[in-house]
Formats: structure tokens, sequence, C-alpha cells
């Protein structure tokens, strides 16, 4: 019995695997990199999540329960205790900047709303936004590169304003990194809390509506009904949480020891591989 669960188990994770494999062979990325990688996330989860009393997992214990071998385990716990981590996720300073002149009240108009900043000054404008939330990076190089990606624009009297809360960032490669990271690592952590049988909290919301007998004539408007609604949905929840952030420490745009990271995900998605339709 055990055998027929670990084989429909592995046969999704089959399914799930098929665009991580696309997108991997895409960039140029073989087994051999990616199992580097899945090695280590094994040894991770098993000598963090596993120990006894709140203690690592010993040596021999992620050996077994990984199928690496004693060498290896200590190979890769060396590798993810020391300086070179084997994945950064990060923000980028635009999206900081945009996120906060979105919430911080400081640079908000009397409805609430992005206030037109002037670029220079101590108190509400673009200098001490940047300043507080760009990081190291000048005002300028930020100002120049939103109005690149056509986020802000500059009105005829100098003052500096929003056109998007959000922008893709140049190069696909870092879209795909932000969506694995921030999406995808998102969307997993809820399925294995969900079906963790010793979960000891209630359910996570996952939600997921789909058909298999729509008309491809209607995929168009369907497409554009979905899309619509999604970013007005996503609108809606990203003002919700906006409301409920912390002000923290104006220093540090990074999270305090307080505080904690939630995700509410919406996706619309089309099946494009005629093979796998039966899949679902």
């Amino acid at each position: 019995m055990q055998d027929k669960i670990q084989k429909q188990i592995l046969d999704a994770f089959f399914v799930v695997l098929r665009p991580i494999a696309k997108i991997l062979l895409r960039y140029g990325i073989g087994f051999r990199e990616f199992a580097e990688v899945a090695k280590a996330a094994f040894v991770d989860v098993a000598s963090s999540e596993y120990g006894i009393r709140g203690r690592p997992t010993n040596m021999s214990r992620v050996a077994v329960m990984t199928g690496l071998t004693r060498k290896e385990v200590r190979r890769l716990r060396n590798l993810l205790e020391g300086e070179e981590q084997v994945a950064v996720s990060k923000t980028t300073p635009l999206w900081e900047v945009l996120h906060h002149w979105h919430s911080d009240q400081e640079f908000l108009d009397s409805s609430g709303r992005p206030a037109l900043l002037p670029f220079q000054g101590e108190a509400e404008s673009f200098s001490n936004l940047v300043r507080l939330y760009g990081g190291d990076i000048p005002a300028g190089a930020i100002r120049a590169e939103l109005k690149r990606v056509s986020a802000i624009e500059e009105t005829a009297d100098g003052r500096l304003k929003v056109l998007k809360r959000s922008f893709r960032p140049e190069g696909d490669h870092e879209t795909l990194v932000n969506s694995l990271v921030h999406a995808g690592y998102s969307i997993f952590s809820t399925i294995a809390h969900n079906t963790d049988p010793t979960r000891k909290s209630d359910t996570w919301p996952q939600r997921l509506v789909y058909s298999r007998r729509v008309s491809k004539e209607n995929l168009g408007r369907l497409r554009r009904i979905n899309i619509d609604r999604i970013s007005d949905f996503s609108q809606a929840i990203d003002d919700m949480l906006m409301s409920y952030e912390s002000k923290g420490n104006v220093d540090s745009p990074n999270p305090g020891p307080k505080d904690t990271t939630i995700a509410v995900g919406v996706f619309y998605f089309e099946e494009l591989n005629e093979k796998m339709r039966h899949k679902w």
C-alpha cells in the first residue's frame, strides 16, 4: 500500500517537474546542477525539521532519511551553514520604494493615494523616500530606473508622480527568480502544511477552480475577464495587507523580530500541452 502511495506522489511530481525542467533547460541548467540544489533541500529539511527535542537531526539519521551518504550529508551541511547560501531571495530597492510610496503615511496625500513628491527635501520628498527604503542606491539612479520602466513620470513643475505600484523587472530571469521564490514557494508551502497529518493548526485556504471543457473560441474572452478580476482582487488584498503592516524601524526596511510574512496567491492557467490534459 505504501509503495502505491509513493508511486502516486512521484507520478504527481513528474507532472509538476515538467514545467520546472522546461525552465531549467531554457537557461542551460542541466540535471546535475538541479540535483545538487535538490540534495541540499533534502538535507536542509531533514536536518532542521526531524530532530529530537528541538535539536538538529544527527548525520546518520539524515543519511538514512535522504538516501545520501554520510560524507555527502556532511558536505551539504557545511555548504548550507557557510556564507555561500544555496539560494537567496531579496526584494529590489525599486520594489521597496514603490511599495512604501503606496503605504507609508508620510508619502501619501490626504486621500490616501501616493503623493506627488518633489525630488529634493528633508521630509516628504522622493530623496527622503529613497533614503528610507532604497538602501545605498542614490535617489537619482532610482528615479532614472523607475522612469525607464514607466513606473513614474515627472510633472511640469518637477514633481514625481507614481504610475504603477509594481513593474516587471528587467530580464526574464529576474521575473523567473521572483516568481519561483515568492509564488512557487508559497503555494508548495501551503500544500505541505495542509497535507501534514501532524498539523497542529487549521488548514490554510487553498482554492483552485478549473474546467476541462472550455471552448477554445472563448479562451480570449475568458482570459481577459480573469486577468481583470485577478488584478482587482490582488490590489484589494495588497491594500489590506499594507494597512496591517507595522511601521518598524525607519532605519531599516527589513522585517522586525515581531513581524512575520503572509502571502495570498491567485493565478490564471491554460494547459498548452495537449499530452498533459489527461493529467488533470
